[in-house]
């Protein structure tokens, strides 16, 4: 088992530590396709990255799309956002469509460890 690392906006970080947020989504690309379940990640919030989340992975969802994974897990784990507007926020803030086309999307179901300041 093996720890990774990623940094994560204020948002969805306190949703994850909340337990508001179950699934993180990504990019599939190669740093995501390294992760296993039982693998832990540390989640560092930005924008200073002081604030650090530890979990487990639980469960990896591989989907071709970001609309397939909305489809599959469901409007309550997009917090509460329609499909049109998550896909398009994706695109725009995050990942563009070429990304998408090459690699694919990863939900990655999380399971919180514990949180430090």
């Amino acid at each position: 088992m093996k720890t990774h690392y990623m940094r994560l906006n204020a948002r969805p970080f306190e949703e994850l530590k909340s337990g508001e947020k179950t699934v993180e989504v990504r990019l599939n690309d190669e740093k995501r396709q390294k992760l296993r379940i039982g693998d832990k990640i540390e989640f560092l919030k930005r924008p200073d990255l002081a604030e650090k989340l530890l979990v487990e992975v639980v469960e990896l969802i591989s989907c071709k799309t970001f609309g397939e994974l909305y489809d599959l897990l469901g409007e309550r784990h997009f917090r509460n956002w329609n499909r049109e507007d998550f896909i398009s926020s994706t695109y725009v803030n995050y990942y563009p469509k070429e990304k998408e086309e090459k690699y694919g999307a990863l939900g990655i179901r999380i399971q919180v460890l514990e949180s430090k300041k």
